[in-house]
Parts: structure tokens; sequence; C-alpha cells
């Protein structure tokens, strides 16, 4: 018999073995928001369930009942057959613990395969994610990356990382980069997704002696940072790169794609257009409809981008500051290992 967990026992039993965790949801509920890591194995499709939830409210709930059961039999052997092909012990879960996720347990259960059922579904470990955030403290000392558009901060932390160093990479989490063309070319995560990502992300740095994540306004996009975070990045110490601008029209280039995604900049343009000077405005547009991006970016970049983020410095004590001027991304990455070198050696922290 399948074993029904709670959020706790879940917690405690993963300190002890390694869960994959199957969500039996409708690939559009599980796309919105799902537990991270979690693969897709639907009880119902989109239209299925559509269809299963007219009949609950124009029917009954018998014949909806009925017209699952019908639908669940005719596909068993190949919903059997994905669960047997994934080794190691598994979780389902559904929204709220119910109907789907104990079908999915009882049939895969009366086939030999062994799960646990997470009771109370996504919504009890939205409600624990929710808990754990309002409450987190981060002890680690941090490091904000700091610096105008296109100065590679995304790709400095991402260089970090591989070395070991513990970063978050906030703007990868949210499936954004932050600015007015952010989104063009990703999938935006939404804020459910968001936190659950933050709070994983957050559990793997607890026991670190520092982090590094990139200023970020409360803002990405359509999701919101929380307040802790946010605070604990007014405190952190300050690390301001400085590359020449044109190194940081051609990270741009490389990292935003503009030729691939031509149409989504130009409208994304709109948005911000009549907050630049009409001449350079139409100078800008005429470049990105000719395909010029360099011009427009370098536009961008002195005109709008620049004159907005300048004075960001005045917000820190001066002596929580360090200016990182470098030639490259590459030579950025590695100034501010040095200097993280040099505070582990002063603050005691141990190296990686």
């Amino acid at each position: 018999m399948f074993k029904d967990i709670n959020i706790k026992e879940l917690n405690e039993l993963q300190k002890k073995k390694e869960l994959i965790f199957i969500d039996v949801r409708s690939p559009s509920e599980f796309k919105e928001s799902t537990i991270p890591g979690s693969r897709n194995i639907p009880i119902f499709n989109d239209e299925e369930r559509a269809e299963i939830g007219t009949i609950y409210k124009k029917v009954s709930v018998e014949a909806a009942k009925q017209r699952g059961l019908e639908i669940v039999s005719a596909k068993l052997p190949t919903f059997i057959k994905e669960f047997q092909e994934i080794e190691g012990d598994k979780l389902v879960y559904c929204w709220r613990g119910g109907m789907r996720s104990k079908t999915s347990a009882t049939v895969t259960d009366l086939m030999g395969i062994k799960v646990f059922r997470l009771l109370g579904g996504l919504n009890a470990y939205r409600k624990w994610v929710v808990d754990e955030l309002e409450n987190w403290v981060v002890k680690p000392d941090v490091y904000i990356l700091n610096g105008l558009t296109g100065t590679g901060k995304t790709a400095i932390l991402k260089r970090l990382h591989q070395k070991e160093h513990p970063v978050i990479d906030l703007e990868g989490l949210a499936g954004h980069r932050g600015s007015t063309f952010g989104q063009v070319g990703l999938q935006p995560n939404n804020q459910k997704m968001f936190d659950s990502l933050l709070l994983k992300e957050l559990e793997r740095i607890k026991d670190e002696s520092y982090v590094l994540f990139e200023a970020e306004s409360k803002r990405i996009g359509k999701i919101a940072l929380p307040d802790f975070l946010m605070k604990k990045k007014e405190l952190g110490k300050q690390l301001f790169i400085e590359l020449p601008i044109e190194e940081r029209v051609k990270h741009i280039l490389e990292e935003y794609n503009p030729s691939g995604y031509q149409q989504q900049y130009i409208e994304a343009f709109q948005v911000i257009k009549n907050r630049i000077h009409t001449p350079i405005s139409r100078e800008i547009e005429t470049n990105l409809l000719s395909g010029n991006f360099a011009s427009a970016i370098h536009l961008l970049l002195e005109f709008y981008y620049d004159p907005r983020y300048k004075h960001t410095s005045l917000l820190y004590p001066e002596h929580n500051i360090v200016k990182v001027k470098a030639k490259n991304v590459n030579e950025a990455a590695e100034m501010i290992e040095e200097i993280l070198c040099k505070e582990v050696k002063i603050n005691g922290m141990p190296t990686k």
C-alpha cells in the first residue's frame, strides 16, 4: 500500500534518501507552477481535465467520476509504463492531494511500484514555501554585483559558480533579465515558481560563509523579491563593475541575440521610446528596423540606461563599495575572485 506523507515527513525523508517527484496534474498546470525538479506524468491532459470539470459542474459528481474512470482505464498501460521507466523512490502529488494523486498512487501500487503521496499536494507545498520565506534569515555575508547595463553581471556569476563560489542567479530563477527587453527569448516564471526555486537555492547556500548575487530592484519582470533579500542586499559589500561601452555592446549582442528576436525587440522598444529624446528615439527605432543592432544598443546605453543608473553608487556608504574596472567580462570575473580571496582571508572565511 502506498504511504501518505506530509511536508514535515517529506523533508525528513529527503535527508535520508533521494526522492523523484512526479506531478500528475495536467501539462498546463505543471507549466504554471510545480515543485522544482518534478517530472510531469499527467493522469488527465488539459482537454480531458476540462471535459471532466464541465461534467462535474453541469451534470453531477458521479458522472464526472465515471468519465474520469473511462479515461484512466484507456490510458492505464501507458501511464504505468512511464512510472516503471523511472528508477528510485517516487512521490506523487496533485493540487490538493485529492483524487488524481490518490488514483495514481493506487494503480501504481497495484502494479508493484512503490510510491509516496504528498498530503495536501502542491497547495500544501506552496504554503510551506511561503511560511519558510516569511521567516528566512540569510546568514552568509553577501557580495552584490552592481554595474551599468551590459557589464555582464549574470555571466560573471556563472563563471564564479563554475569555480564553486556560492552564487544565486536571481534573474535565472525569474526567467527574466530585469529590463524592458528582459523576457525576450526566455520563459518567465510566475511568483509561485520563483519562490519555490529561490527557497531551494537559499537552502543550498545557507551554511556557506558568503554568497554572491546581482543587484536587483524589488521587481524582476512580474515577480517581486522578498523584503529580507532586499535588506540583505543593501547591507552587503557592493562590487561595482566597469567595462568599456564597446565591450558592453558586444556582451549584450551575445546575450540578448537581437537578430533572432528582431520583432519582439521592436515591440518592446515601444514601451520606452517616449522616454528618450525624440531624434535619438527615432534613430534607435530605425536601427532596430534595419538590423543595425550594435548602433541601437549603443544609443540605448548612452541615452537611456546609463543616465538612469549612474548615481546608484551614491546609495551606499563609501566603505562598502569596491570598484572593479576591467577590459572585459572574463577579466572582471578574475578580479572579483581575487577580491573574494582577500576578503575570505581577512574575514576568516573558508576558501573554495
